[in-house]
């Protein structure tokens, strides 16, 4: 149990410091409050400031929020800019989960007394939609626009998943490995759900929606 514990928070640790290595997917420097700063990432020490807090679980926590908040941006513009009705309606299905997700994490956070700032603005997290993203998904039209929405918040499921999987194991806090197991189970109905859509097996599709190629579902 312990060997598996130190593995999970050793993963989780090295996501949440990977800011410079994830920085390079992208091209041309990232603006707005999250650009990427090579080597910047947040010190394990400075995830919390509750002495009584788990570090893993406010490691945690305050990675899980700015991710909702940024991946809530992008599906609200899917309201207007998706070009079909079914891919509308899966961001606004997806949207209102992702709502009711980031209350609860808020909630979280609070009764952990840690504070409500958000410590990796300015860093290029893992499946962090980021201000570049943003900025090119207001720019973008058509499939131009269902390709950005589509691979960006499949990255926000997976990578989010995956963090909240390791915080099963390795966080402290009943309280906080219950919601990780919520949100785990949570995304992976997500994934599942992006995953038809893109094979056309959502009943309020009217025509196939056809994800990129390239696309990683």
């Amino acid at each position: 149990m312990a060997a598996r514990r130190t593995a999970a928070l050793l993963l989780l640790l090295v996501l949440l410091t990977s800011c410079a290595g994830e920085g390079d997917r992208r091209s041309g420097p990232a603006s707005g409050p999250f650009p990427t700063t090579a080597g910047s990432g947040p010190s394990p020490t400075t995830a919390g400031s509750a002495p009584s807090v788990d570090p893993t679980d406010a490691a945690w926590v305050q990675l899980m929020i700015p991710m909702d908040e940024q991946a809530l941006v992008l599906l609200d513009l899917a309201a207007g800019k998706a070009t079909g009705p079914g891919l509308r309606s899966w961001a606004a299905r997806l949207r209102t989960a992702q709502a009711g997700e980031l209350a609860g994490l808020r909630g979280l956070r609070d009764r952990m007394g840690l504070p409500d700032t958000d410590l990796h603005k300015g860093h290029d997290m893992p499946g962090m939609v980021t201000a570049e993203d943003l900025d090119r998904a207001r720019a973008a039209r058509g499939t131009s626009f269902d390709r950005l929405l589509v691979t960006r918040i499949h990255d926000h499921l997976r990578q989010s998943e995956q963090v909240s999987r390791s915080a099963t194991a390795a966080g402290g806090s009943a309280d906080a490995r219950a919601r990780a197991r919520a949100l785990v189970a949570a995304r992976g109905e997500q994934l599942a759900a992006l995953t038809d859509l893109c094979a056309g097996r959502v009943a309020d599709v009217p025509e196939p929606f056809a994800c990129p190629s390239d696309h990683p579902v």
